[in-house]
């Protein structure tokens, strides 16, 4: 299997959801069905079955983030040798030829994404437009709206967060 990059901020945000559904989520939960469990009739106890919904839920989750974790490449952004091209791990600024428009990117790995703070998957079309450009580079990336023209600014390493 092949392994999935992640950044160190993204190991670390993973690896404290872990600890929170294992010391304090899980406990709770087992703790509910207990109570439950104390009121007697269990076909008909929609508490019992919630904290036993819940409970399925945070297992989920819990096997998810291990299965994550374990196959995770972590990659220390800070160390990664400045040549200069976008990379895995990378913060660049963009300008959108057609409006001006300027944009920040961090690529990082998929389960790091959220565009909605600047973060895009290293798979991303438009993180794949980009990989391997240089600063001043025109990236052609098609997009559902269309193709779209980006100048590569300014590309800086090791801005994890």
């Amino acid at each position: 299997m092949q392994k999935s990059p992640m950044t160190l901020a993204g190991e670390k945000n993973l690896r404290e959801e872990l600890n929170q559904l294992k010391t304090v989520e899980r406990p709770q939960v087992i703790a509910a069905i207990a109570e439950a469990r104390e009121h007697g009739d269990l076909k008909e106890n929609a508490e019992y079955h919630a904290a036993r919904e819940q409970q399925g839920f945070i297992e989920g989750r819990i096997q998810e983030i291990e299965g994550k974790l374990s196959n995770a490449q972590v990659i220390d952004v800070t160390t990664l040798p400045k040549v200069g091209k976008v990379v895995f791990g990378v913060t660049v600024d963009l300008i959108n030829l057609d409006t001006d428009e300027e944009v920040t990117y961090t690529l990082v790995g998929e389960d790091e994404a959220n565009v909605n703070i600047g973060k895009i998957s290293y798979t991303s079309p438009i993180a794949r437009g980009l990989i391997g450009k240089e600063e001043g580079d025109v990236a052609h990336i098609k997009t559902p709206k269309g193709d779209v023209e980006f100048e590569i600014g300014e590309i800086r390493y090791g801005e994890e967060g």
